[in-house]
């Protein structure tokens, strides 16, 4: 059997980062754009955790107790530079690493994305998409819990008021860090909700009384120790995984594949019953209505262990 997780998962990146104090270089792979993965960004008008100003993406990271605002652009076509903003801050070593394997898990950059490229270029479903976004990397959410809320937040509503949502738990019960008068926001922690009341959260605008529980309850379920990143990652199997995850008061089958592909990085993880897919799938064919599951398992049948990147290609002629 296929080993299901990427090998670069518990993989150590100091042997790709060339640091030097303020500013670091982060080795890319061949198969990276820069751009791709910024235009994929700027597509979310409503996004809290980062800011895109002059080709470039700040965005606040925490490590353990530590955290800093983080400069990301392209260096060149090997590199990514990674530079701490506040240079008066002092950044420990373990900040240092600890942003490096940030952005290099948010961007994916250990996949090999060559086996992919080479079985889409042969598929009618995705043959368009690989030519179009060329470089385009899964970019995921490293933190588990931000990965669950947002998979919460975005259950039977559209994208947009999704958004809304996040921008409101942020900004309630987030960290902010400030520089030169601008706010950048830190995702809240497990720890911050699992302190709150369903009350509490009601009051800052979330919608349904269902949700504020389910972001809760799974908070707890994380600060107590019974969920982590870790214990999930010794999962080898996608649908092993997913009946760890359905366990969970609120996560179905959609939350639980959008959680392993956007957090654990399960390849053969696949969200078929999420819409955003199926209108992507009628627009590439040109249907006059969205594909039934049936077709999906048809039309995905060669994609196996790249599912994931499958959908989030396809993800992409809409957003």
């Amino acid at each position: 059997m296929q080993h299901e997780l990427h090998a670069h998962s518990n993989l150590s990146i100091t042997n790709q980062i060339q640091d030097h104090g303020q500013d670091m270089l982060i080795s890319v792979p061949k198969e990276f754009s820069f751009t791709e993965n910024y235009s994929h960004l700027s597509t979310a008008t409503n996004e809290s955790l980062y800011t895109l100003r002059d080709g470039m993406i700040y965005k606040a990271i925490a490590v353990d107790q530590e955290a800093a605002i983080v400069e990301i652009s392209n260096y060149d076509e090997h590199h990514m530079l990674i530079r701490f903003v506040d240079e008066h801050q002092s950044i420990s070593s373990a900040l240092r690493i600890g942003v490096a394997q940030y952005v290099h898990d948010w961007f994916d950059l250990g996949t090999d994305l060559a086996p992919f490229y080479k079985m889409a270029a042969q598929d009618p479903l995705l043959e368009k998409a690989v030519v179009s976004f060329y470089g385009l990397r899964n970019m995921g959410i490293p933190d588990l819990y931000e990965a669950i809320c947002w998979g919460f937040l975005g259950q039977q509503i559209n994208l947009g008021f999704a958004y809304t949502l996040k921008r409101r738990l942020v900004e309630h019960f987030g960290q902010a860090l400030t520089y030169e008068g601008k706010t950048y926001w830190l995702f809240p922690t497990a720890e911050t909700i699992a302190s709150l009341t369903v009350d509490e959260l009601s009051a800052a605008g979330m919608t349904t009384v269902k949700k504020c529980e389910y972001l809760i309850d799974t908070a707890k379920l994380i600060v107590d120790g019974t969920l982590s990143k870790e214990q999930l990652l010794q999962v080898t199997d996608v649908k092993q995984a997913e009946k760890l995850l359905v366990k969970i008061r609120g996560i179905g089958p959609w939350t639980a594949h959008y959680v392993l592909m956007r957090c654990l990085r399960m390849p053969s993880a696949f969200p078929i019953d999420d819409v955003g897919l199926h209108n992507s799938i009628k627009h590439v064919l040109k249907m006059d209505a969205k594909p039934t599951k049936a077709h999906i398992l048809e039309l995905s049948a060669g994609w196996t262990l790249w599912e994931s990147y499958a959908t989030f290609y396809l993800w992409r002629f809409l957003y």
